[in-house]
């Protein structure tokens, strides 16, 4: 995922932008775009588990 931190113009109350791939969020501060990049790397490298029985068995015969 590319994610990139960068000003917009597009509404001058939030005038810094956070581009996630196609997704775009705005934030009113650079310090909030940043610190939401932050969260989301953080979750993005964190262990992940997939826990048996949380797909139906189903499923399972289709990996």
């Amino acid at each position: 995922m590319k994610i990139v931190v960068s000003t917009s113009t597009r509404n001058p109350n939030c005038p810094w932008q956070v581009r996630l791939d196609q997704h775009v969020v705005s934030f009113r501060s650079e310090a909030e775009a940043r610190a939401f990049v932050a969260t989301l790397q953080n979750r993005l490298q964190a262990p992940h588990s997939l826990m048996q029985g949380a797909l139906p068995e189903s499923a399972g015969s289709a990996m």
